[in-house]
């Protein structure tokens, strides 16, 4: 069934828009005919979540943050679910965390999984030892997917989807060693433990990481591919008609420990939409001067005409 979903999709999704010197793709900045979303209220959310500070969990910034997604999910969404638990991370460390999942439609039992984290990193380990004790301002690294699920429930908001839809915040994607595999993916395993209904099962999911880079380049990354192909060809394929396969390229991509992961593991069908070439990734420097309105409008974009397409 899925399969036959995915195909239909696949065939229906929005054709490429045209600009007026028949160059394929939207302007930056403009709310795309056909989707809805508006890359320059997406570049407003990632700077406003710099503003708060580095989303690092236990800390007053975090804490805030946390607070304005609820309430910005709750203006849009038919509703909101927290997740809220203690971490207690391997050195005996207590840390506050909540995941939050904004659903469209909830009583749709097709449903779509968009994921991101909105934590940002506590140490900027790859910036040096002077500053490596400073949190990631997180930008990119965090704040881009998040703006990308604020413009898609913005969008959903303002015209239903043809299904149902959970955006889904993750917090502690960041916190520990991705070489040791300790205290990161936090929020996402967490929520694989404990789904928000009795049977859960998306017809598939995306996580956005890391999507906000101005000269970004989309593998198909490998777990992704292993996991949910079909997944990956009705991304990349949506992407590709609406004139972004530059961005979106069908180049093989090395397998990423990410958010993703711990949702595979429990056998939902998510894929990872990232981009790790980024050379400000775990550093100080992850600010908002290095994301791309333009950037956050073609993956908003994809990201809404992938859900509108299921209605064709």
């Amino acid at each position: 069934m899925l399969l036959g979903v995915l195909a239909v999709a696949c065939g229906g999704a929005d054709a490429a828009a045209r600009n007026s010197d028949g160059s394929s793709g939207t302007a930056p900045g403009s709310i795309a005919a056909g989707t809805g979303f508006d890359g320059a209220a997406a570049m407003g959310w990632v700077r406003k979540q710099v503003e708060f500070g580095p989303r690092v969990p236990g800390t007053a910034a975090h804490r805030a943050t946390g607070d304005w997604l609820v309430a910005e999910l709750r203006l849009r969404a038919d509703t909101v679910i927290v997740q809220e638990w203690v971490h207690t991370t391997v050195d005996g460390k207590k840390l506050p965390m909540r995941n939050i999942l904004a659903r469209f439609r909830v009583t749709e039992s097709k449903r779509v999984l968009y994921a991101a984290h909105w934590d940002s990193r506590p140490t900027a380990d790859k910036s040096g030892r002077a500053l490596a004790a400073q949190g990631v301002p997180g930008a990119n690294d965090g704040g881009s997917g998040v703006a990308i699920l604020l413009g898609v429930a913005d969008a959903l908001k303002r015209s239903a989807p043809p299904t149902g839809v959970d955006l889904l915040f993750v917090d502690g994607e960041d916190w520990g060693s991705f070489d040791l595999n300790t205290d990161v993916l936090i929020g996402s395993r967490y929520f694989a433990e404990h789904l928000p209904e009795v049977g859960y099962a998306p017809l598939f999911g995306v996580l956005w990481d890391m999507v906000g880079d101005a000269n970004p380049v989309f593998e198909q990354e490998y777990n992704s591919v292993q996991a949910a192909p079909e997944v990956v060809q009705l991304v990349w394929t949506t992407a590709q008609r609406l004139g972004h396969s530059a961005v979106f390229t069908n180049r093989a991509g090395g397998a990423i420990t990410d958010d993703h992961v711990p949702m595979i593991e429990k056998g939902l069908r998510v894929i990872d939409v990232i981009d790790l070439d980024f050379p400000w990734h775990h550093t100080v420097e992850d600010t908002p001067d290095k994301v791309s309105q333009r950037t956050l409008q073609i993956v908003g974009d994809v990201a809404l005409a992938v859900i509108r397409g299921l209605g064709n």
